[in-house]
């Protein structure tokens, strides 16, 4: 895993961790308030304190825990790494963390109960080790594998892409490869082929010196892609792309990214913003949807939704959804009218589009048609804000390589070229520079006040097709 995700979601995991801690105090004060069972069968325990007495000490427990999880290294081992590793340095954080309290009991009064102190280390110890359980089984099933799964391209000679494949089949496991190059006997042009034909997240580039002119074009290829470039080298100069430090599995790297870093805490709370974004807008628009489905469905002749393979994140293909607004044979039709088409480049927009229902006219103007695709936002395929995904064979008649780079993030409902009036914009090339303007100088406020113009464009019909 690479350090900057890496980072963000540990910091995630030890306040998960921190704050199980602390509901480890209550759950096991509230057993022992409870406790109904004795050794002896001639007194039952006694009564202790109410919780509240022992509040300040509910505080000290979530930094004390953070603190020992970090002393064992409970954090650098791999999120699959042997069970009996994370459960043996669990236990001891919890017998650790059990002995600070009794510690920190001696600063003053009331005293915690000694159940209260083993129930404590037994119910933290359960608590996280079922938090880890779910997130092992969260990231290994099929929805956390499309997730987390990352498809790279190895470079460099046999040796050392061979060696790269076993570290990362040992430390990140979710990594797969979708081939490995040898460019003293392949070209930079067959590398950019296979890109263009598989929907890769990375290429990992490892050579010696002696090729560091081909690894070079290499990486102005990726860049030129919007794929990131991990290299295990010095860096290169760039036209482009931003270079960070990280590593990959103990190898000291450089990462040349063109695109918007979203293994940050900015890009977490952008998924976040997406997900439950778009849940709140599905239970909004509930109602005028199903509304919505019924005309369509009753106005004219077809199925209710326009389902098409538009190009995602690296390009890869999605099906995405659309209230359908135009006739059924409307793709057949399409050569007919290709003399209309109004914007320059492989896109294809009309004004006036007669292929398009009446209805289809009226929910165009304020952007309904549209709304089905937070369908797309809520499963991940797109987000709330975003460059407007294209139909995958306009991405493949691109004759400007350039032009890919906007593939680097997700596609979005919403957008620059949105918010900007679309009907004015009748050059590709214009189209693309606001889409890799919002790509370059990417950040939340941006998003916010995308979203924040997109209403009054949405409520007056401006620019709709």
């Amino acid at each position: 895993m690479l350090r900057g995700e890496s980072h963000v979601r540990v910091q995630v995991h030890q306040g998960l961790d921190a704050g199980l801690f602390a509901l480890g105090l209550w759950l096991a004060h509230f057993i022992r308030a409870h406790w109904r069972f004795s050794f002896r069968a001639d007194k039952l325990p006694d009564p202790i304190s109410p919780f509240s007495d022992y509040f300040w000490l509910f505080l000290m427990v979530m930094p004390m825990s953070m603190l020992v999880l970090e002393w064992q290294d409970f954090y650098k081992q791999p999120i699959f790494s042997p069970r009996r590793e994370k459960a043996s340095q669990l236990a001891k954080s919890c017998f650790t963390c059990a002995i600070g309290l009794v510690l920190l009991m001696y600063l003053r009064q009331p005293v915690l109960a000694r159940g209260v102190i083993a129930l404590f280390a037994l119910c933290s110890f359960a608590l996280v080790w079922l938090k880890d359980e779910l997130v092992r089984w969260g990231r290994q099933s099929q929805l956390g594998h499309a997730h987390y799964s990352k498809t790279v391209v190895l470079v460099g000679g046999r040796s050392e892409t061979r060696s790269l494949r076993s570290d990362m089949r040992k430390a990140n496991p979710e990594l797969e490869v979708a081939g490995e190059f040898d460019l003293n006997e392949t070209s930079t042009e067959q590398l950019m082929d296979f890109l263009h034909e598989q929907s890769v997240n990375g290429v990992i580039l490892s050579a010696r010196h002696t090729v560091f002119g081909r690894i070079e074009k290499a990486i102005q290829a990726c860049e030129l892609e919007g794929i990131e470039a991990w290299l295990v080298a010095d860096f290169f100069q760039t036209r482009i792309s931003q270079t960070a430090m990280d590593d990959f599995c103990g190898r000291p790297m450089l990462v040349f990214h063109s695109g918007p870093q979203m293994g940050t805490w900015a890009g977490l709370v952008k998924q976040l913003i997406d997900f439950f974004g778009s849940l709140a807008l599905l239970i909004l628009f509930s109602v005028p949807m199903l509304v919505i489905a019924i005309l369509v469905k009753r106005t004219s002749p077809g199925p209710v939704f326009f389902r098409q393979k538009r190009a995602g994140l690296s390009g890869k293909p999605f099906m995405m959804y659309k209230f359908r607004s135009m006739v059924t044979n409307a793709e057949q039709l399409k050569h007919e009218i290709s003399s209309l088409n109004e914007m320059s480049g492989p896109v294809f927009k009309v004004s006036n589009d007669p292929r398009v229902t009446w209805l289809g006219r009226l929910l165009r103007r304020f952007s309904l048609d549209e709304l089905p695709q937070l369908f797309n936002v809520l499963v991940g395929d797109m987000s709330l804000v975003g460059p407007r995904p294209l139909p995958v064979d306009e991405v493949k008649r691109f004759d400007d390589m350039a032009h890919r780079r906007r593939l680097s993030v997700k596609p979005g409902m919403t957008c620059l070229w949105q918010v900007g009036g679309r009907n004015e914009v009748k050059d590709f090339k214009e189209w693309v520079r606001l889409d890799l303007e919002y790509i370059d100088h990417w950040s939340l406020w941006l998003d916010m006040k995308i979203l924040w113009l997109t209403i009054p464009v949405v409520l007056l019909g401006k620019g709709a097709r």
